[in-house]
């Protein structure tokens, strides 16, 4: 197996974390990228609740606003969007980052959310892998046909720019079998090491069948370091992601990376031996620029 320096990215404060800590998107990734993280990551919601962000202006603005540090989607939904745009805001964000891009690519959201895109929440699969397919030649500024409009049009897109990773989320079997077929990496979130390792050896294997190589592998992760009454707890965490994700309590509650520095790295290093070399992160609580060191001290010790 392939072996990968340890990389860890975090996902930026959502509105009411920017609110209540007077912390905005620049200010954020310039953090991040100034103690040593190696990306900064966005979430692409229309509603889910609460505010946020749309995911391409956020990731422009935290590109703006730094010089090395990859922005990614975490993840992007491009069956939301009528295909020529989505390959408009990915080349954008590319262009505009200088090549910094990771795109995590997904198909969920909900039905409400697809409802209100007007689109059929049923379309969501066969839409996304028309994605995947198409979009490496109109974001490389070839002609290209899209299938999703009334009356099929060729259409070209400038500028041209370099294609960037393309991680598939989920780890559900349509979306492993994407990552072998058409994907770059893996991006599954909040699953145990084990987990890890089944699926990339299955999506590794599916790859060759397709003369593809096997795929990196990201994870999506949460958590909060440290020690504190202001802190959340594991429990309290894992019972978050049990109550969101329709999973048991036993099934969450090994998820969270909590803890001191040394019990964070030794989670991240299980992962790692498992297959994953990068780790995006979703931070539970607490002081948002504090945890973000926290982690980059994680990154040291991996290291």
């Amino acid at each position: 197996m392939q072996t990968f320096p340890v990389e860890i990215g975090v996902i930026l404060p959502s509105v009411a974390t920017q609110r209540a800590q007077k912390l905005d998107i620049a200010t954020a990734a310039r953090h991040a990228e100034e103690i040593g993280l190696d990306g900064v990551w966005h979430g692409d919601h229309l509603s889910i609740g609460v505010p946020v962000l749309d995911c391409a202006i956020a990731l422009a603005v935290a590109a703006a606003a730094t010089e090395r540090i990859q922005i990614g989607t975490s993840v992007y939904v491009p069956a939301l969007r009528p295909l020529a745009w989505a390959a408009k805001q990915i080349a954008s964000l590319q262009h505009v980052s200088g090549g910094r891009l990771q795109l995590g690519v997904g198909s969920g959201g909900g039905p409400a959310q697809w409802a209100a895109a007007g689109i059929p929440y049923g379309q969501s699969g066969t839409r996304t892998d028309t994605a995947l397919r198409v979009l490496p030649e109109l974001l490389a500024g070839k002609r290209a046909a899209l299938p999703d409009t009334a009356e099929p049009i060729d259409i070209e897109l400038a500028p041209p720019v370099p294609v960037p990773p393309v991680l598939v989320g989920n780890d559900s079997a349509p979306a492993r079998r994407r990552v072998a077929e058409l994907g770059d990496g893996w991006f599954p979130s909040l699953i145990p090491p084990a987990r890890v390792a089944a699926g990339l050896s299955e999506i590794t294997e599916l790859a060759a069948q397709h003369q593809r190589p096997a795929p990196t592998v990201t994870i999506g992760a949460t958590g909060v370091l440290g020690t504190g009454a202001d802190l959340p707890t594991r429990a309290e965490i894992a019972a978050g992601i049990s109550h969101n994700y329709g999973k048991s309590i036993e099934e969450t509650l090994p998820i969270p990376i909590t803890g001191s520095i040394e019990q964070a790295a030794e989670r991240i290093a299980a992962y790692q031996a498992a297959g994953a070399h990068h780790f995006v992160i979703g931070i539970a609580g607490g002081d948002w620029r504090g945890q973000c060191e926290l982690l980059a001290q994680v990154r040291s010790t991996l290291r």
